[in-house]
C-alpha cells in the first residue's frame, strides 16, 4: 500500500513510458505487469477514489484482485469500493485475467479472495486479446457512476508483453463530455474541488444585481434580452474567477461569489479579492451594455461586500447541474447590502474591510485607518428589509 503524494514511475521501462503518457494526459489510468501485479496508478484516478479529498492509496506489487488489493478498495471513498462493485469488475475483467494467468483457473483461484472463486468458475474463457473495453459500474460522491476501461496491452522493445494498461472513463462520449468542459475555466473547476466537502470556510462574499432591470426586459425584445443577459452572465463569471473567486448561483440578472481564504492565501488576500472582482465587473457591465447597444443609464449595477466568518461552504451536485452555495448570515445580511447599493454604487461592510492588511488595502487605493462608516438603516437608500434584518452593519462605498 503507497500512501505518498505521487507513485514512482514502474521499473520496466516500456511501461515506465506508458505510465508517464497517461499521467501527463491526465488519464484515469493504471497499469498492472504480465502477472496483473499493480504497478502504477495516476494521481487523477487516486483522486477520485479518494473523494477530491485525497490520494487514495493503491495496493502496489500484488495480485489486481487479490486479498490485499480488495482490502485496500473497500477503504476508498469512491470507485469499486463494495464488495458488490470489485465482484461486477471482475466478472468484466475475468476473461482477460485468466488469459494472463499461466496456471489457468486453478492458480487464478489461489490468487483471488474467497468472495471472488466464484466468479473463476463462471468466466466463459480467456481473451487475449490485444486492446478491449470493459463495462463496470463505481460510485462517484456517492452517485452510481458507469465506467468504460479500455485495455491496452504494453510490449518491450523485443515484443514481449510486459503488461497491460487499464485506461478508464464515465461511459458518457467525448462529444458529451467536451461540451460540458469546453469553454469551463480550469481554475474554476480546480477551486470547486477544494468544497467538494462542505465545510465551514471564512470567505469574502460578493452580490452583484442590475438596477431596475424588469423594465428594461420588458422594452428589449426577448431575443436581445436574452442575448444581454447571456454576455453579463458569462462575463461577471470571468471577473470572478480572474479575481480567485468562487461562482455561486445567477439570480436573475445577479450574481454570487465567495473568496475563500483558504484558497485566496489569507484573509486580506481574499477580501482584496472580493472588491477588485466588484470593481472589474463594473468596467465589464459597462462594455455589455456598449456591445448590446444599451445606454449606461439603462444598465445600472448594485454591488454589496461582505465577510462571513462562519460561513457554511460547499458543493451541491445534481443530475442537472453543480453548483457552489454557502450558508450563513452574513449571506442574507449581504443582500440586504446589496439591495441599498443604489446608482451603480458598491457597498462594503466593516467587517470586510477591515479584513484588509496594510499592503491589499494601499493596491486597492483604500486607507482602512481613514474610513468612515454608515450603518444601513442611516442610509437613504435603506430598504424596508435592511432596516428590519441588518440595520447596524456599517458599510462604505468602495
Amino acid at each position: 500500500m503507497d500512501c505518498q503524494a505521487s507513485l514512482r514511475l514502474p521499473g520496466d521501462p516500456a511501461l515506465a513510458a506508458m505510465a508517464a503518457a497517461l499521467r501527463d494526459g491526465g488519464h484515469w489510468a493504471e497499469i498492472v505487469d504480465r502477472d496483473w501485479r499493480l504497478v502504477y496508478s495516476t494521481e487523477d484516478l487516486r483522486r477520485i477514489y479518494g473523494g477530491l479529498v485525497d490520494l487514495a492509496p493503491v495496493a502496489l506489487g500484488v495480485h489486481y484482485f487479490g486479498s490485499e488489493a480488495m482490502s485496500v478498495r473497500l477503504q476508498w471513498r469512491n470507485g469499486p469500493n463494495t464488495l458488490d462493485l470489485v465482484r461486477e469488475m471482475f466478472a468484466a475483467f475475468g476473461g482477460l485475467v485468466l488469459a494472463d494467468t499461466a496456471g489457468g483457473r486453478d492458480q487464478l483461484r489461489t490468487l483471488v479472495p474467497p468472495e471472488l472463486r466464484d466468479i473463476v468458475d463462471r468466466i466463459s474463457s480467456p481473451y487475449p486479446a490485444p486492446a478491449l473495453t470493459l463495462r463496470w459500474h463505481g460510485t462517484h460522491l456517492s452517485v452510481p457512476v458507469d465506467v468504460l476501461t479500455t485495455t491496452v496491452r504494453v510490449h518491450d522493445t523485443a515484443g514481449r508483453c510486459a503488461g497491460t494498461a487499464l485506461i478508464s472513463k464515465p461511459r458518457a462520449g467525448m462529444a458529451i463530455l467536451a461540451t460540458a468542459a469546453v469553454g469551463i475555466d480550469l481554475r474554476h473547476l480546480e477551486r470547486m474541488q477544494h468544497v467538494v466537502k462542505a465545510a465551514r470556510r471564512p470567505a469574502a462574499i460578493l452580490f452583484a444585481d442590475l438596477e431596475a432591470s424588469s423594465p428594461l426586459a420588458r422594452r428589449l425584445p426577448t431575443a436581445s434580452y436574452f442575448m444581454f443577459g447571456r454576455r453579463l452572465a458569462r462575463a461577471a463569471d470571468q471577473c470572478v474567477i480572474d479575481a480567485g473567486g468562487l461562482v455561486g448561483r445567477h439570480v436573475g440578472d445577479g450574481v454570487i461569489a465567495f473568496f475563500l481564504a483558504e484558497t485566496a492565501g489569507s484573509e486580506s488576500a481574499a477580501a482584496r479579492a472580493c472588491v477588485a472582482a466588484a470593481r472589474a465587473l463594473r468596467s465589464t457591465i459597462a462594455e455589455v451594455a456598449t456591445r448590446s447597444d444599451l445606454a449606461a443609464e439603462d444598465v445600472v449595477p448594485r454591488f454589496g461586500l461582505h465577510w462571513g466568518s462562519t460561513l457554511y461552504v460547499g458543493q451541491i451536485a445534481t443530475c442537472g447541474r453543480t453548483e457552489v452555495t454557502a450558508l450563513g448570515d452574513e449571506v442574507n445580511e449581504t443582500a440586504r447590502i446589496e439591495a441599498c447599493a443604489t446608482g451603480g454604487r458598491a457597498l462594503a461592510s466593516k467587517a470586510l474591510v477591515e479584513r484588509l492588511g496594510p499592503d491589499d488595502a494601499a493596491d486597492l487605493g483604500l486607507d482602512p485607518g481613514r474610513i468612515t462608516y454608515v450603518p444601513l438603516a442611516h442610509l437613504a437608500s435603506a430598504t424596508e428589509k435592511a432596516r428590519r434584518d441588518a440595520p447596524a452593519i456599517a458599510v462604505c462605498e468602495v
